[in-house]
């Protein structure tokens, strides 16, 4: 059974900085490049960054470009997320994502697996 965990939402002052775990079990997971999604309250959930399975590749929402920093430890069976220069419209419930094929500027259908997600609140 695969399970993707994330850790480390919260709340912060905007400028702030936050970081976020996502912990994997049940799968192999250096065969998957991973990525963060996240959904503002009445918006679509829309692709935040990804990075391939060997961290060699990553990209980014250009909302985010420059501020977040994605990366991975396959030893670990862990990704994460680095947020800074965090703003309200940072403001989200953020999900962990794994794919089977190919990291990229990911549309919503194409993660085979998901977590439950975790909220992150940037206060102005």
């Amino acid at each position: 059974q695969v399970q993707l965990v994330e850790s480390g939402g919260g709340l912060v002052q905007a400028g702030g900085s936050l970081g976020l775990s996502c912990a994997a079990s049940g799968l192999t997971f250096s065969n998957y490049a991973m990525g963060w999604f996240r959904q503002a309250p009445g918006k679509e959930r829309e692709f935040v960054a990804a990075v391939s399975w060997n961290s060699l590749n990553t990209y980014y929402a250009d909302s985010v470009k420059g501020r977040f920093t994605i990366s991975r430890n396959n030893a670990k069976k862990t990704m994460y997320l680095r947020m800074d220069s965090l703003k309200p419209e940072d403001t989200a419930v953020y999900y962990c994502a794994a794919h089977g094929g190919s990291a990229g500027i990911w549309t919503e259908g194409l993660p085979d697996y998901w977590g439950q997600g975790t909220q992150v609140s940037v206060s102005s």
